[in-house]
């Protein structure tokens, strides 16, 4: 009998943790069969992670109707590694969806305080969008005014600054993501998968999201987390030092651009690789147009190479095409600390804010 209490009251506590860390069940608007998801990309400078990963898995979801969305026209250059060109402009999606997107996420950009950008987050808002941040896309919608009087979180490089500028907000440690009302924020770039998943739950339900995340090799889309691990130490601030200064012994980590490409691995590989200091990303093609991946980015070379040296660098990456996506993380980070020793696999893994 008391076994049989445990097992009920364990049962109790387990069911009341998944509906603390559920997002809010999307609400069908406008007689959309599915929800209008824009993801927002800004041209000077858009986190790479921050946005493939969650255009990639609402594609892949099959879920909602999922576009990239430019603060203008030309080249999305994305940061660290990779450019893309990105399916509308803002002033496009107003003229096609005048009742707004139903969500938008915003990554971390460059022009957090653009009048432009700022102005359309907000209007989306009114309209009656979910604002997600991304990372430190929470800046944009902080700058909006969106934050005041909200919890809400953020990457933990950038914590201490969001709480002395805006003192209005709550910032939340110990959660990886987080959703009061109509706003949701996350911790740091790889957060951008749990977060994901959650979305993809709230539209589609967790039986839906739960095997994605199996596809997509995740074992949970939890919103615990242990912010203590994450944080600016002596031995982070002298392997960066370390490794810049080696500027004889920077490398070229060369990828290979083809149709059909698996975007989120790619994106992980590329971010990892990107962050060492002693290494930077460089996609490779058989020509220099747009290559689209397996869930519909169009991503632009940034050289072209001849078919024996595309052979080659095929043949160095065919993991892609197989690899479950979430597991390019740790298999960039197993090369990196192979490669450059194991400061760097651990600061690298710290700016990414994934947890060990």
């Amino acid at each position: 009998m008391k076994t049989k209490s445990l097992l009920f009251l364990f049962l109790i506590f387990s069911c009341s943790m998944v509906s603390a860390e559920a997002l809010p069940v999307y609400q069908p608007r406008f007689g959309r069969a599915q929800p209008v998801v824009a993801v927002v990309a800004d041209n000077e400078m858009t986190e790479l992670t921050d946005f493939v990963v969650p255009y990639a898995v609402l594609k892949a979801s099959g879920a909602a109707q999922v576009l990239s969305v430019a603060t203008g026209s030309g080249v999305v250059n994305l940061y660290p590694a990779l450019k893309m060109q990105a399916e509308t402009t803002m002033a496009e999606f107003d003229k096609n969806y005048s009742q707004g997107a139903d969500y938008v996420i915003v990554p971390a950009l460059h022009n957090v305080q653009a009048a432009a950008l700022q102005n359309w987050v907000k209007a989306q808002a009114a309209k009656g969008a979910v604002i997600v941040g991304i990372c430190d896309g929470v800046w944009v919608l902080a700058h909006a005014g969106l934050l005041e009087q909200h919890r809400a979180v953020g990457f933990w490089y950038s914590m201490d600054s969001l709480q002395k500028q805006f003192p209005a907000t709550t910032w939340v440690r110990n959660q990886r993501y987080l959703a009061d009302g109509k706003i949701i924020t996350t911790t740091g770039v790889t957060a951008s998968l749990p977060a994901s998943l959650a979305l993809v739950a709230a539209i589609a339900g967790h039986e839906r999201a739960t095997a994605l995340a199996n596809e997509l090799g995740i074992r949970n889309y939890l919103s615990t987390h242990d912010s203590q691990q994450f944080k600016m130490s002596v031995a982070h601030a002298t392997t960066i030092a370390g490794n810049w200064l080696r500027f004889w012994s920077h490398d070229e980590i060369a990828l290979p651009l083809s149709a059909g490409v698996n975007d989120i691995a790619l994106a992980l590989y590329a971010d990892a690789w990107s962050r060492t200091y002693r290494s930077q990303v460089k996609a490779y093609a058989s020509s220099m147009q747009a290559v689209q991946t397996r869930y519909g980015l169009q991503l632009l070379p940034d050289a072209v190479a001849d078919a024996s040296t595309m052979d080659r660098i095929k043949k160095e990456h065919n993991w892609l095409a197989d690899i479950a996506p979430a597991q390019a993380m740790d298999k960039a980070l197993q090369q990196i600390g192979k490669t450059y020793g194991q400061a760097s696999r651990a600061m690298v893994s710290t700016f990414m804010e994934y947890p060990q």
